[in-house]
């Protein structure tokens, strides 16, 4: 919820400029969109009044061709990952999927060439992709218990430890019991203020940034990716810490750390081997060197934070919690309402687990969302001034507040089409505990597909309404 709410605002930031104190429309030209962008730059150019948004995409539609290095690796898969799975059909990635485009580029390709179940063989391991959302279901839900997150678990360890994301699932029923309490009315009414306030902060760059005359027009060039991270981190930071990273107008070592990290995790989820597991690793090889110093200079901020939360404890039960007054707290932050929360003992290595996957993990997908909701804004400018009339009548010249949100229908209804279109996160990761017989969905074999314990499994979200619309 509360990473929703940050999208929300950011969203209404995106449509709005601020203007002495209230709010005025800034209106944005959209022009030149790509049909699959990798990522969307925009360039924003303000001559005669008016303004131009250019979202230009990075990704190539070249043909792929494969290598030796390609045949190798899949010769290897399957002498190590015991070949087929029955009537399961196999793909053969080539290790180039891997560089040069998001994988989920990749594993649309193959989505139309192999069907919504295949067996995907990628140098020493082996994947079961899933697209259908009736074998999705089984896997999440009807039978959840047979399966843990895995190669994710495996990945993000490291970094979240224990947090909710790569969790198993007992820690994950009694840590969200806990922290859910803490996303209660009053805390999100004055997290409101937080998103205001830190969106006036990048609204204020924006118009400094269009001051500047460059050859006659007033002009920025923007990665609006880049400037959503930057605001969901300051958002974060402020709400769940009490820590102003700053990280719209200045970087930040905490947040180059953390981006550090990020580049990191996805360098293991895409290395054949595990080297970083070899005894000296972290001392010898240069780039884990620089993963274990920032994973150090995130624990140090992150390690104070907590310190300082549990000096200044004052213990009391949730419902006294969630009355406090928290528009005029001095900490009004999901922290100090864990430390503060009688029952709730948690030692300071699992409230950084926890601290660490919010800060790590909201951030990120708030901003993809953002990114892909212009984007799709930026194909249908009608819609556009459907959001941005709604965004006028709503908010009018005052301050949002928690129940003027509420009320931007549209508004919601353009982030819920872009998760739709480009599901946050795209990918989801689980790992077989024990044999288990896969249904064969809507298109797949009758009988279903038998795995054996082990077995990774990707569940495709982006391709897995297309599957419902071509069966």
């Amino acid at each position: 919820m509360f990473c929703s709410m940050t999208v929300a605002s950011a969203l209404q930031l995106s449509l709005t400029l601020d203007g002495g104190g209230g709010l005025k429309r800034f209106d944005l030209g959209l022009v030149g969109t790509s049909k699959n962008p990798s990522c969307v730059h925009l360039l924003a150019s303000k001559p005669k009044g008016s303004s131009l948004v250019r979202c230009q995409s990075s990704s190539t539609d070249e043909p792929k061709t494969r290598n030796l290095l390609d045949n190798a690796s899949n010769l290897l898969t399957n002498l190590l990952s015991g070949g087929s799975l029955g009537s399961m059909p196999t793909a053969e990635g080539a290790v180039s999927d891997l560089f040069g485009r998001p994988l989920f580029f990749a594993l649309y390709d193959w989505f139309l060439e192999h069907g919504s179940v295949y067996k995907l063989a990628f140098g020493p391991k082996a994947f079961v992709v899933i697209s259908d959302p009736i074998v999705a279901r089984h896997i999440l839900r009807e039978n959840a218990f047979s399966y843990d997150k895995g190669v994710l678990s495996d990945i993000l360890e490291p970094i979240m430890g224990k947090g909710l994301i790569p969790a198993d699932l007992d820690t994950w029923k009694l840590r969200r019991r806990i922290i859910a309490p803490g996303f209660h009315a009053l805390y999100l009414e004055a997290m409101v203020k937080v998103f205001t306030d830190c969106s006036e902060r990048s609204i204020s760059k924006y118009e400094e940034l269009l001051k500047e005359d460059l050859n006659g027009e007033k002009a920025i060039e923007l990665d609006l990716e880049a400037e959503f991270s930057s605001l969901a981190l300051d958002i974060i930071g402020l709400g769940v810490f009490n820590y102003d990273f700053g990280s719209v107008t200045k970087e930040s070592p905490v947040i180059k750390a953390v981006y550090g990290t990020l580049f990191e995790a996805e360098h293991r989820s895409t290395f054949y081997i595990p080297y970083w597991k070899v005894p000296l690793a972290r001392w010898i090889v240069p780039r884990q060197r620089k993963f274990h110093n920032d994973l150090k200079i995130i624990n140090d901020c992150l390690d104070g934070l907590i310190k300082n939360a549990k000096e200044t404890r004052e213990e009391l039960d949730v419902e006294k919690l969630q009355q406090r007054d928290y528009l005029n707290l001095k900490d009004a932050s999901l922290l100090r309402f864990l430390v503060d929360m009688r029952g709730a003992d948690a030692d300071d290595r699992q409230l950084r687990d926890d601290l660490m996957t919010m800060l790590i993990a909201g951030h990120e997908t708030t901003a993809a969302v953002l990114t892909w909701a212009v984007f799709l804004l930026a194909q249908n400018p009608a819609k556009l001034k459907k959001a941005q009339d709604e965004v006028d009548a709503v908010l009018g010249q005052g301050r949002p507040s928690f129940e003027l949100l509420k009320k931007l229908e549209y508004i919601r209804l353009v982030l819920v089409e872009a998760l739709r279109l480009y599901p946050q996160p795209p990918l989801l990761i689980r790992r077989s505990l024990k044999s288990d017989v896969l249904p064969g969905g809507y298109q797949g074999d009758k009988d279903g597909y038998t795995i054996p314990p082990g077995t990774d499994i990707f569940v495709s979200v982006s391709e897995s309404f297309i599957e419902i619309l071509l069966s």
